[in-house]
């Protein structure tokens, strides 16, 4: 298992975390097995998506902020209710196939951290299960 920092440096966005977890893969040896990606955090999420236009990360956001404002008559007293919420339709972690050493993703695909209660320092866990190398 790794532990990975991802530094956010705004209230909600999308950081490609893809890399870094490709590079885990390569460290770790798995061949062909999974990567399970787990995000320790209440306000925060991770999902696959595409990562070859930067707009479909706007627009995410932009649809998520329209359907889960920031203020809305929440009760949390903390004033991050949407955060948790959005966190919760993300969902925490996933898991990507691994075979023959790479992740198994389509050709537009992307992993993504998504912040929503940033700035902050966060991180992510990345668990290899499989068969490694020689």
């Amino acid at each position: 298992m790794k532990e990975i920092n991802v530094k956010t440096s705004s209230r909600s966005e999308l950081i490609d975390i893809t890399g870094k977890v490709s590079t885990f893969v390569k460290e770790s040896r798995l061949q062909d097995g999974t990567v399970v990606v787990f995000v320790p955090h209440t306000t925060a999420g991770v999902t696959i998506n595409e990562n070859a236009d930067p707009s479909v990360k706007a627009d995410i956001l932009m649809e998520l902020d329209k359907n889960i404002p920031h203020d809305d008559n929440y009760t949390h007293l903390e004033g991050n209710s949407a955060a948790h919420i959005k966190s919760s339709l993300m969902g925490p972690s996933l898991t990507v196939i691994v075979e023959g050493g790479r992740l198994v993703l389509g050709t537009w695909q992307g992993i993504f951290f998504c912040e929503f209660d940033g700035p902050r320092n966060r991180k992510c866990y990345l668990k290899a299960v499989g068969t490694g190398g020689e």
